[in-house]
């Protein structure tokens, strides 16, 4: 599985709505920004700033891949839950797709909080809730359900997109705007499609055999095909500002 290129098709969905949420958060004058949970540098590499740009993750070899992919960036090798810096340290400080994965949402947030200035912006640029996931048609649903207990059993807490707000408040962060990010009406390309696959292969691991997976995708592909497929996952985005 090629992880960057997952995270690179994730990071393509939030596109817009990070173009609109930096911006208010008001990216133009920042000094420092820092990105939790970085990966492989998905997302630092499309950031366009003058300011000091900082990447943590506790997985070495994925900032290996992010001081190649995004060499704008510094990257830090440290845990999310306990942030390396003193307090009020940032301007904006994001995460994308990472509080799902942590094992004390609330404790990664509150320290998220804790290095950003007063007055500063905290983004959670993108929270999935699989508990909602829509599959269609009907034979294609044991698939979404297979694959939320495949991550569940990987440490997700797969329905955290739905407490991402309530969690936000409970770290006494002033929340300005959440909701759901919008999918595009465009069908996925075969690229897309294929890169799904690849990731579900790689989520349902042992769990299913390659007969079954196989049997699974060509369903999927009929129903392409024959334009009955829909594959929606309501991913929550939320932004806050720290009280002065």
């Amino acid at each position: 599985m090629d992880w960057h290129a997952r995270y690179l098709q994730q990071a393509a969905w939030t596109r817009d709505l990070r173009k609109y949420l930096f911006e208010k958060a008001g990216i133009k004058s920042a000094r420092r920004l820092l990105e939790v949970g970085c990966g492989t540098g998905a997302i630092l590499r499309e950031i366009e700033t003058p300011a000091a740009l900082l990447g943590l993750d506790l997985n070495p070899a994925a900032l290996t891949q992010a001081m190649i992919h995004a060499p704008a960036a510094s990257p830090v090798c440290a845990d999310g839950l306990a942030i390396p810096f003193p307090d009020a340290s940032f301007d904006i400080v994001y995460c994308h797709y990472y509080l799902l994965w942590v094992k004390n949402p609330l404790q990664a947030v509150t320290e998220m909080k804790r290095v950003t200035k007063p007055g500063g912006h905290i983004l959670a640029l993108a929270e999935p809730d699989y508990y909602a996931r829509v599959d269609k048609p009907e034979a294609l649903r044991p698939l979404g359900e297979r694959q939320t207990q495949a991550l569940k059993r990987q440490g997700a807490d797969v329905g955290f997109g739905a407490k991402l707000a309530e969690t936000f408040f409970q770290a006494g962060i002033t929340l300005e705007e959440t909701g759901t990010i919008q999918s595009g009406v465009k069908e996925p390309s075969v690229w897309e499609r294929e890169m799904e696959w690849a990731a579900i292969k790689a989520d349902l691991g042992e769990s299913a055999s390659s007969v079954e997976i196989q049997k699974m995708k060509t369903l999927d592909d009929e129903a392409w095909a024959g334009g009955e497929r829909v594959l929606h996952v309501p991913t929550v985005f939320a932004w806050g500002v720290r009280p002065t």
